[in-house]
C-alpha cells in the first residue's frame, strides 16, 4: 500500500494551509518560512487546491481521480459532490468525532480494526459511510490506553454538525451527508473541477 511520508508542517507551509487543519498545535508553525512568490498561473493555482484536498485528507491521486470521476457522473455541483465524498472516508469521520488526534493516526487505527461500523469491523480507511450508520470504537479496544486517555478527557473535539457523537460510549451516528460549509479548512473546489475538465 502506498504511503504519504511528506513531512507535515513543510507541506503545510507550501500549500498555505494551518497545521490545525492537519491535527496539530498552532505552536508547531512558528517559522512560517520562504519567500511569497511571484504571481501563480492559472494552472498552478489549480493544482495547488487539488493538492491541497490531497494531502489533507491522505489521498493520492488514482483514488482522487476515482472520486472525481465518481462526482462527475452524480447530478448536482461536481466540486461539492467531491469533497462531500471525501469527507465520508471512515478515516475522516473517525478523526472530525475525535477518536483520533489526526487524520493519519485514524488512518492508522482504521487500518489496525479499531473501529466497527453498524456493529461490523471495518478495517478499510476509504471504506465510505452512509447517513444513518453508526461508527463505534470496538469492545476490544475501548480497555486500550488510548482510548481509555479519550474517554477520560474534558477537551473533546466538537463533532461537525453533520455526525452526532456520544462521548461516554465512544459512538458517533451519520445524520446528514457533509456540505460544503462543514469542512474545517478553505478550499476552493471550482478549480479542482477546472483542472480535470481540461
Amino acid at each position: 500500500m502506498a504511503k504519504n511520508m511528506q513531512p507535515v508542517l513543510k507541506r503545510c507551509r507550501t500549500l498555505g494551509i494551518s497545521p490545525t487543519v492537519m491535527g496539530y498545535s498552532k505552536e508547531s508553525n512558528r517559522n512560517p518560512g520562504g519567500q511569497s512568490r511571484k504571481k501563480s498561473s492559472e494552472y498552478a493555482t489549480q493544482l495547488t487546491e487539488k493538492q491541497k484536498v490531497k494531502f489533507v485528507y491522505g489521498i493520492l491521486e488514482k483514488q482522487f481521480r476515482m472520486y472525481y470521476d465518481k462526482a462527475a457522473r452524480m447530478q448536482g455541483n461536481t466540486g461539492e459532490i467531491l469533497l462531500s465524498l471525501i469527507e465520508r472516508r471512515l478515516d475522516n469521520v473517525v478523526y472530525r468525532l475525535g477518536f483520533a488526534s489526526t487524520r493519519r493516526e485514524a488512518r492508522q487505527l482504521v487500518n489496525h480494526g479499531h473501529y466497527t461500523v453498524n456493529g461490523k469491523k471495518v478495517n478499510i480507511p476509504s471504506y465510505l459511510v452512509k447517513v444513518g450508520d453508526v461508527i463505534a470504537v470496538c469492545e476490544k479496544s475501548r480497555s486500550s490506553v488510548k482510548f481509555k486517555k479519550l474517554l477520560e478527557e474534558d477537551t473533546f473535539r466538537a463533532a461537525p454538525k453533520w455526525l452526532d457523537k456520544n462521548k461516554d460510549t465512544l459512538e458517533g451516528k451519520v445524520i446528514a451527508v457533509p456540505q460544503k460549509e462543514d469542512i474545517d479548512f478553505e478550499i476552493t473546489e471550482s478549480l479542482i473541477v477546472e483542472l480535470y475538465s481540461k
